[in-house]
C-alpha cells in the first residue's frame, strides 16, 4: 500500500522514471514493475520464516541482479526490515544509494541494527517524529515525512449504507474486528476475538459486529467468525469503512491501531505470539507498551491485551466499558485525536517522493 502511494507520487514528479521490485498489487496498479510478489512472504516468528527462507533468499538475489544489471539509481527498501537490511547491505555494495523508507523498530528491540543502517543507509525517511531524534543522534541523515496513511485512510460517506450493505442494522451498537493480516495471527487471534464478542453480546445486548478480513487469505481461517452465533459479517479489503462504522474495535496490534487512530475509534488492542517466541523476543524488547498509538502519545490512552493478559474476558471487559462509558470513550477519542495531530498532516507519500527525487538529483548533479 505504501509502495503503490509513494509510486503514484514519485510517477507525477517524474513520469518516465522506471520504478521495479518486490511489492503487491498496489504497487503494480500504480505503476510499478513487480519483479517478485510479496505475498507469502510477509511472515513473523522464526517458524514462519523457516517455512520461507528458500523463497526470501531467492528473492533477494533476484532483486540484487536486477539492481546490478540494470545500473538502477537508487533503492528504496519499505519497513520490512528483516528482509530489507540484507538486500539493502548487497545492493549497497554495488555503489548503489540506499533511502530506507518507514524505519525498522529499532527504538522497540535490536537497536545493534543502527550500527547496519548508518553504514548502509544514505537516507532514512521516517513515518514517526519520535524516530527523527534516534537516527539524528546515531549519524544517520533522516528526515521525518509523516505517516502515509493519513492520506489512505479515508473517511466513510454514508455509514448508513455501508451497514445495510453488511445485513446489519444502523442504529445497533457496532463492534469492529481486526485479527491481523498473517494466517499464524488469524489462528492465535481471531478464535478469541470471537469468543469475546459473544460474551459483549450477552453484556449489551443488540451488539454487532463486523470482521474486516485482509486479502490473500483461506476462507478456513474465518470459520470462528462464521460460527459466531451473534451478529456478524466479514468485509474484505474495506477496512477504513468497517473502522468507520464502528463505535468500538478490537485489533491486533501492529499498523491497525494507528489506521484505527485515525479514525478516532475507541480501541482494545490485543496480540499474541507462539510461547517460544514470546519467551525469546520478549528478552530483547526495550518498550513497555506494545501498541504504536500509545507508543506515539508516550503514555498508555488505549489498553493492551498481550500474550496470557489476551483473554476472551478480558476484552469483552474493556469493550463492554468503552460501549457504556460515554466518558471514557470521549477522552480515549481525544487523546487519538492528539496521536493523529502527531503525525505530520496530509502529504507523506509526497514529501518521500521528492525527498528520494532530491536524492536522486543529488547523486546524477542536477539541479
Amino acid at each position: 500500500m505504501y509502495a503503490g502511494a509513494l509510486t503514484r507520487e514519485l510517477r507525477t514528479l517524474i513520469p518516465n522514471l522506471t520504478i521495479a521490485g518486490l511489492g503487491g498489487p498496489q504497487f503494480a496498479a500504480a505503476g510499478g514493475r513487480l519483479i517478485e510478489d510479496y505475498r507469502g512472504l510477509a511472515v513473523t516468528g522464526v517458524t514462519e520464516v523457516i517455512g520461507t527462507l528458500a523463497r526470501l533468499t531467492a528473492t533477494r538475489r533476484r532483486l540484487v541482479d536486477y539492481a546490478r544489471d540494470t545500473r538502477v539509481d537508487a533503492l528504496v527498501a519499505i519497513d520490512y526490515s528483516g528482509f530489507n537490511l540484507r538486500l539493502a547491505q548487497s545492493v549497497k555494495r554495488l555503489g548503489i544509494p540506499v533511502i530506507y523508507y518507514v524505519s525498522p523498530q529499532v527504538w522497540a528491540w535490536r537497536s545493534g541494527r543502527l550500527k547496519t543502517i548508518r553504514a548502509t543507509a544514505d537516507q532514512m525517511l521516517v513515518i514517526f517524529p519520535f524516530e527523527e531524534a534516534i537516527y539524528r543522534e546515531a549519524g544517520v541523515p533522516v528526515e521525518f515525512v509523516g505517516h502515509p496513511l493519513i492520506d489512505l485512510s479515508p473517511r466513510l460517506e454514508d455509514r448508513l449504507s455501508f451497514l445495510r450493505s453488511c445485513d446489519l442494522d444502523p442504529s445497533a451498537r457496532t463492534v469492529a474486528i481486526l485479527p491481523g493480516s498473517r494466517p499464524s495471527e488469524l489462528r492465535r487471534i481471531l478464535p478469541d476475538l470471537v469468543a469475546a464478542a459473544r460474551l459483549i453480546a450477552q453484556r449489551v445486548p443488540d451488539t454487532q459486529f463486523i470482521v474486516a478480513r485482509a486479502g490473500n487469505l483461506d476462507d478456513a481461517l474465518f470459520l470462528p467468525a462464521r460460527q459466531a452465533g451473534v451478529a456478524m459479517a466479514i468485509v474484505e479489503g474495506q477496512t477504513d469503512a468497517v473502522l468507520a462504522a464502528a463505535d468500538v474495535a478490537l485489533t491486533a496490534s501492529g499498523t491497525a491501531t494507528v489506521q484505527t487512530a485515525l479514525h478516532g475509534t475507541p480501541m482494545v488492542v490485543v496480540y499474541r505470539l507462539s510461547g517460544l517466541e514470546y519467551s525469546l523476543g520478549r528478552r530483547f524488547v526495550k518498550v513497555d507498551t506494545y501498541a504504536m498509538v500509545n507508543l506515539i502519545a508516550g503514555e498508555r490512552i488505549v489498553p493492551e491485551l498481550i500474550q496470557d493478559a489476551f483473554t476472551p474476558d478480558a476484552v469483552a471487559q474493556e469493550a463492554v466499558s468503552l460501549l457504556t462509558d460515554p466518558v471514557r470513550a470521549a477522552t480515549m477519542r481525544a487523546g487519538l485525536a492528539a496521536v493523529r495531530t502527531r503525525l505530520g498532516g496530509p502529504g507523506a507519500s509526497r514529501r518521500a517522493a521528492n525527498a528520494i527525487v532530491n536524492r536522486l538529483r543529488r547523486g546524477k548533479g542536477l539541479s
